[in-house]
C-alpha cells in the first residue's frame, strides 16, 4: 500500500532508546523521485534543533500508532552532522552526513539508492570513500512542503495544483503526485506519475507534464478514501498509454 506524505507529517520518531521528535517535512530529489530525508523537529530535546533522518535508518512505519521506528540511538542522532534545511543543501553536507553513518552514497550507482533499489539493507562502508564532495547546492533536492501548491500544466494549459505525494514505503520512491483539479473540474483529484513530468521549476512554482487536458479530464480520478491498488494503477496507466513502473525490466 502506498503512503501519503502529508499523512506522515506529525508522526513521532522513536530511536532505539527513546523519542527524538516528529516529522515536519521531507526532502526529495527530482531525478529518481525518492525521499532522501525526513525533516524532524526535536521539540524540547536538543533545544528544538531540526535534524534530518535518512530513510536508510527507518526500521518500521506504524500507521495506527503514528510512529516511525529507527535503527539509530538518540546519541547517533544528537552527534550527527547538521544539515540546515533553511538553506540550499550541498553535496558536501550530504557527504559529511553519510560518512558519519558509514553509509554508501545514494547519488553514486545506477539504483534508486545508489547500489540498491531500497534503503534497507545497504552495506556499511568505511568513511571517506566514494565520489568527491562538491560545495555547490544540489539543485535536485526539493522540500515536499514547499512543492505543495505548485501549479501543474498539461501540454495545452494548467489543470491543477499539487496536493500530496504517494510513496512506496519500502523504497521511499514517490510513485504519484496527487493533483487537486477543483478550480478546473470541481471536486476531482487525479494522480500523475513523476515519469510523466517533463520539468519542475522551483522559481516558477510549476510542473509540466507530457499529457493533454482532455486526456487527463477523461481519465480515472482519485479518492483518498480508497487505497491505490494495482488494479487502479493498471487502469490509470492503460488510460494514459504508459508502461507501469512495476513492469521495469520486462521485455516490451
Amino acid at each position: 500500500m502506498l503512503h501519503s506524505l502529508r499523512k506522515l507529517e506529525g508522526f513521532g520518531l522513536r530511536a532505539l532508546d527513546g523519542e527524538i521528535g516528529s516529522v515536519t517535512d521531507f526532502l526529495f530529489d527530482d531525478e529518481k523521485w525518492a525521499v532522501r530525508y525526513l525533516v524532524v523537529n526535536t521539540g524540547g530535546w536538543l533545544s528544538g534543533r531540526t535534524v534530518v533522518i535518512s530513510p536508510i535508518s527507518v526500521k518500521t512505519v506504524r500507521d495506527e500508532e503514528r510512529q516511525i521506528d529507527l535503527i539509530l540511538s538518540r546519541e547517533h542522532v544528537e552527534e550527527s552532522p547538521s544539515i540546515d534545511t533553511q538553506r540550499p543543501v550541498t553535496r558536501e553536507m550530504e557527504r559529511t552526513y553519510f560518512d558519519y553513518f558509514k553509509w554508501p552514497y545514494y547519488w553514486t550507482g545506477a539504483g534508486v539508492w545508489g547500489v540498491a533499489p531500497e534503503p534497507a539493507g545497504l552495506p556499511i562502508r568505511g568513511a571517506g570513500r566514494g565520489a568527491p564532495a562538491r560545495a555547490e547546492a544540489d539543485p535536485h533536492l526539493f522540500s515536499a512542503e514547499d512543492v505543495l501548491g505548485y501549479g501543474i500544466e498539461a501540454i495545452d494549459g494548467e489543470f491543477g495544483d499539487v496536493e500530496d505525494f504517494l510513496i512506496e514505503p519500502r523504497s521511499w520512491v514517490i510513485r504519484y503526485l496527487v493533483i487537486d483539479t477543483a478550480s478546473w473540474w470541481p471536486s476531482k483529484k487525479t494522480l500523475v506519475s513523476p515519469s510523466w513530468i517533463d520539468s519542475l521549476s522551483w522559481h516558477q512554482r510549476k510542473l509540466r507534464t507530457d499529457l493533454s487536458r482532455a486526456t487527463i479530464r477523461s481519465g480515472p480520478f482519485y479518492s483518498p478514501k480508497y487505497p491505490v491498488d494495482r488494479e487502479f494503477e493498471e487502469k490509470l496507466h492503460r488510460h494514459y498509454r504508459k508502461r507501469g513502473y512495476w513492469e521495469a525490466g520486462k521485455a516490451a
